[in-house]
């Protein structure tokens, strides 16, 4: 059990973005290892929630998925708009985000994560004083913050981090679960495709990573 005692239901929003510029293609789609990216980290979310959000700029792409399909409340407004939009959906108070282009989800740190929530509004990781916003758990309370930064068209994530509870979880802490920074590797370019699928078959043998092996 993580620090914080009984960890309280999450929603789980994968922020599915759409065709990337680098790949000329939707990442969520790309193959890797005979698998769909997205079915991969379907799969570990559904193993720390009950509900599955898909925020989509083509809804009808993704409702092939068993999830909860929405577009875009404030369309174009990049990822924040995707965590707002996932967030006012959700059913729970807190909801862990994640993005369709990170292959290497580990389990284990995200119920630590989820172990933490219930006394923050964001629990999200910090390595190198860089911290991952699109690996990261946020309450409801974020909710007029976030709001008012859209309308506002600022889109900084952590903008509206100062109004509100942050738990930092520092590198010490990921490296109980995940010393290479796994989970926060994502798939930018062809270069990053094939290193994936490089790790893929290495990184799904590790304990703890996916209960589903």
């Amino acid at each position: 059990m993580a620090q914080g005692g009984y960890a309280k239901p999450i929603t789980s929003i994968l922020l599915a973005g759409g065709r990337s510029a680098r790949l000329g293609r939707d990442k969520a789609f790309l193959q890797v290892n005979g698998q769909l990216l997205i079915e991969r980290i379907l799969r570990r979310l559904g193993q720390v929630s009950e509900e599955t959000i898909i925020v989509a700029n083509e809804v009808d792409r993704y409702e092939q998925f068993e999830g909860i399909v929405i577009a875009d409340v404030y369309p174009g407004k990049g990822a924040l708009g995707g965590i707002f939009s996932g967030l006012k959906r959700a059913a729970n108070h807190h909801s862990l985000v994640v993005a369709c282009d990170m292959p290497f989800l580990n389990v284990s740190l995200l119920r630590y994560m989820q172990g933490l929530a219930a006394d923050y509004d964001v629990v999200i990781p910090r390595v190198g004083g860089l911290t991952e916003a699109l690996h990261a758990i946020y309450s409801k309370n974020c909710l007029p913050f976030m709001e008012r930064q859209l309308q506002m068209g600022d889109l900084r994530i952590i903008r509206f981090f100062p109004q509100v509870r942050v738990r930092y979880v520092e590198q010490e802490e990921i490296e109980a679960f995940d010393p290479e920074h796994l989970s926060f590797f994502n798939i930018n370019s062809q270069e990053d495709l094939d290193r994936a699928r490089a790790i893929w078959p290495r990184e799904e043998s590790t304990p703890g990573i996916d209960e589903t092996r």
